[in-house]
């Protein structure tokens, strides 16, 4: 083994080691003052690891990315859910499903739905005092929001349905994870599928593989937006046209935030010296392909639950202050601008970040395109929620410039801070990851004696 091979895989094995201690005892939503050491930490060695790797041999980067990919996972998967109780709501859909009721009939605390609940995900206590549990009638649950409808998209609810229906009885959070961390494997392979077929250097795949928010939120809290980024991967970087457009629709109905990546699928459609009637054919099959897709998976809940599909994701968007009046959004805007006129701004910069990538995007690598205007919504919107920012991780791993991770470290600050109830913390996280992403673009521009006329996530 080489130096630079036992380096690296030094540094994989102390990381794999951290992700372990992280989920087994650094703490958790309730105790958060350890997780910000430990999250520091596996960044940090996440960091020096991803830098190591780029030197070593091809063939052995590979290995150790997929081996060392695996070894995290088990890692992850070595303790119940640690900073989110999202995936206890998966479980009860799954469940919902299962005795042939649609999710997003009732809320979980519905009379309507007593018989099925057990007592993993509603124990009968008289306090509810930890961080994932929640008051209901006659005792306690791990369900967040009990009195609101489901907010998923229909794909996702199947992706819910699948995972029960193979899950042995009594398995709890476990099989959830376990689909957590299938789904991140095969992301990675799907990366190094795309590298490979697309020229690139495969050892790039390891910001995926690797990445401590991807093992914390697409495997330790089982978050969905995983199977999305699967299959944006899928889109982007294996197919075309109608195809394309499908696999987007498909992730656009697991989670809302791929549909940031349709401009980066059409990448360069109004370029210059492109025929009109070539443009107009290629964007009509990618978008009516995402939307027919969409609109087929929508239909059996929509006659079965009329209105009621939409759940609670009009109440989630006030809750999360994406309304003009809270302070709470367009943390970086509210800098300049007078509060009302935030939101729309943020809608103006990322369609016009949508408009350039039409204009002047790279079709042979569409996921640059994605990357910008994905990057540049979350900047803007500033989720404080870290799992938003996995299809960044992915779309960075597929090609684009790693300097937008620092808008995944921005929100797993923000998501942290928010646990220690700290103030003003959301400017400062977005606004440093907004001026490494600035001075990234800004460094290659000028080493390219003012040449390069890509867009800046390319």
């Amino acid at each position: 083994m080489g130096v630079r091979t036992l380096c690296a895989t030094t540094l994989l094995a102390a990381l794999t080691a951290v992700v372990a201690a992280t989920v087994r005892t650094g703490g958790d939503l309730g105790r958060p003052t350890a997780l910000l050491y430990w999250y520091a930490t596996a960044w940090a060695l996440f960091a020096g690891a991803a830098w190591a790797v780029r030197r070593v041999p091809v063939r052995a980067a590979v290995t150790l990315i997929l081996a060392g990919g695996i070894a995290l996972c088990a890692a992850a998967l070595s303790a119940p859910p640690r900073t989110s109780d999202d995936m206890y709501r998966y479980a009860w859909d799954g469940t919902v499903q299962a005795a042939g009721i649609s999710p997003y009939a009732y809320p979980p605390d519905a009379p309507q739905l007593a018989r099925l609940r057990d007592p993993w995900l509603f124990p009968a206590r008289t306090e509810c005092r930890a961080w994932d549990l929640h008051p209901v009638p006659g005792g306690c649950t791990h369900i967040n929001r009990p009195s609101a409808r489901t907010i998923y998209p229909p794909v996702a609810e199947g992706w819910f349905l699948l995972v029960h229906a193979v899950s042995p009885a009594g398995g709890r959070h476990k099989p959830l994870q376990l689909a957590g961390a299938l789904l991140a494997v095969a992301t990675t392979v799907a990366l190094l599928l795309v590298r490979r077929r697309t020229g690139g250097d495969l050892r790039r795949v390891a910001l995926w593989a690797w990445c401590p928010a991807v093992l914390f939120a697409a495997v330790n809290d089982a978050h969905v937006d995983t199977l999305g980024v699967l299959l944006t991967v899928a889109a982007l970087g294996t197919a075309t046209g109608t195809r394309r457009g499908a696999l987007l629709g498909a992730a656009i109905a697991v989670k809302l935030l791929p549909v940031l990546s349709l401009p980066g699928a059409l990448s360069g459609v109004l370029a210059q010296g492109l025929a009109p009637r070539a443009a107009l054919r290629r964007t009509a099959g990618v978008l009516f392909a995402a939307v027919g897709v969409v609109v087929l998976v929508y239909l059996p809940y929509v006659l079965a639950s009329g209105s009621a599909v939409l759940g609670y994701l009009p109440g989630y968007l006030r809750e999360e202050g994406y309304e003009s009046a809270d302070i709470d959004r367009f943390a970086l805007l509210r800098l300049v601008l007078p509060n009302q006129w935030a939101a729309p701004a943020a809608v103006a910069l990322v369609a016009l970040s949508a408009w350039y990538v039409l204009r002047r995007g790279d079709p042979q690598r569409p996921w640059h395109g994605a990357l910008l205007v994905t990057g540049i919504a979350l900047l803007l919107t500033s989720p404080g929620y870290y799992w938003y920012a996995l299809l960044v991780v992915a779309l960075v791993a597929m090609g684009g410039r790693g300097e937008w991770l620092t808008v995944t470290v921005a929100s797993t600050v923000l998501y942290i801070a928010d646990a220690f109830r700290w103030n003003h913390v959301q400017a400062v996280a977005y606004g440093s990851a907004a001026l490494t992403v600035f001075a990234g673009a800004l460094v290659r521009v000028r080493a390219r004696g003012g040449g390069d006329r890509r867009p800046v996530g390319a």
